[in-house]
């Protein structure tokens, strides 16, 4: 299984094989997801014209991207954190 290269193999269809290798695009389309998102909460803002109820459900969809965002990048360092402090390579390499 080679996700580095672009090449998944799905020979091997063990659920910990197929989280390795989809792994790393998950963690790009949670950055296209908030960016996209981000876009969104600030064109909404941007054309409420004022009203309260609109600004406010915009600033909520900014809210949501950015703690989406930090939950995503938290997850990433403590799936790191936890496997180093296991000795858990394969964990260690996918972003290695």
């Amino acid at each position: 299984m080679n996700a580095s290269d672009g090449e998944i193999d799905f020979n091997n269809l063990s659920l910990g094989g197929i989280i390795d290798a989809l792994l790393p695009f998950l963690f790009v389309l949670a950055g296209l997801a908030m960016l996209i998102f981000l876009v969104y909460g600030g064109f909404t803002l941007l054309t409420s014209g004022g009203d309260p109820k609109a600004v406010s459900g915009a600033k909520e969809k900014i809210t949501f991207a950015v703690v989406g965002f930090i939950v995503v990048f938290i997850s990433f360092w403590l799936v790191q954190i936890i496997g180093r402090m296991f000795g858990l390579q394969p964990i260690i390499d996918i972003f290695g």
